[in-house]
């Protein structure tokens, strides 16, 4: 097996089928993949429906369906999928995401053709044309943190000494290195997963795929951005971009946290304990002046 694919669904039935047809469209008869749906608790009837599919397709009949009883939360949802996985490859990918054309078959050839990238990730395609600053990160450190939470980054976007965290000086046409992919298109090997370890499920949701990507390029594996291969996420549909004005609230609430956790986990014994408190009380700040 080439490569797994893992998507996480919790009550998101249209677009994970969108999600799953845009995969068909562009696999070939001749690509050796497995796709497993992580089920975290919804209630929408989405294996019921795919089921039904799968009477008539058997791309719909091959794909591997976990349930599990209750929200689990997305690192420990894809954790379960890791493990039932057997690919070269493992591939995250939200179920909010169409894959264009071409793409993974892009990606994988990108790996292959470099053998030190540990992960990579596509373009992320926003709704609006243009990249999701989230596929494209450095890692948050003291100042990376300070000048995002304070809008300094959204001032001077591409200005290196303010945009460390979305790393907006760098060639977005071009591929080349970044700290973090997002999530949503996260392509690693396997040989990297059984050396690094799964997701830290101590991260419900957010900061799983930035904590991970620092495991990986502290191991001495590369992480890449590959622009040749696009995926369009359709952000805001989910997420703190959502309509839902309490999910929205909700889950800014663990945006914000993750962010402190991550400090927690691999930057407070590096930094002075100051810093440690500046970082906290910027998130706090952001977190109550974001409009909700």
């Amino acid at each position: 097996m080439e490569l797994s694919i893992i998507i996480v669904h919790f009550n998101t039935k249209d677009l994970t089928a969108a999600c799953l047809a845009s995969l068909k469209r562009t696999k070939k008869t001749s690509d050796r993949w497995e796709i497993i749906v992580v089920d975290n608790g919804s209630d929408d009837n989405l294996e019921i429906y795919l089921n039904g599919l799968g009477k008539k397709d058997p791309f719909y009949r091959d794909i591997q369906f976990i349930t599990n009883a209750e929200n689990l939360g997305f690192s420990k949802a894809n954790n379960i999928g890791i493990k039932r996985s057997k690919g070269a490859y493992v591939l995250l990918l939200n179920s909010d995401t169409e894959v264009r054309q071409g793409a993974i078959q892009t990606m994988l050839q990108f790996m292959n053709d470099h053998p030190r990238a540990g992960l990579a990730t596509a373009a992320l395609e926003l709704s609006d044309g243009s990249i999701d600053p989230a596929s494209h990160r450095g890692f948050p450190g003291p100042w990376a943190s300070f000048t995002y939470l304070v809008g300094l980054e959204k001032v001077f976007p591409t200005l290196p000494v303010f945009s460390q965290y979305h790393m907006g000086y760098k060639n977005m046409h071009v591929a080349h290195e970044i700290d973090c992919p997002s999530g949503a298109f996260f392509l690693s090997r396997r040989s990297v997963i059984d050396r690094v370890g799964y997701l830290d499920e101590d991260f419900f949701m957010y900061g799983e795929d930035i904590e991970w990507a620092y495991r990986v390029k502290r191991a001495g594996w590369e992480v890449w951005f590959n622009p040749e291969a696009i995926v369009v996420h359709k952000k805001k549909q989910s997420g703190r971009a959502h309509g839902d004005a309490e999910l929205r609230k909700q889950t800014q609430k663990y945006f914000y946290e993750t962010m402190v956790l991550f400090y927690e986990k691999h930057y407070k014994k590096q930094y002075p304990v100051i810093l440690y408190y500046v970082i906290r009380m910027a998130v706090k700040a952001a977190d109550l002046f974001t409009v909700r």
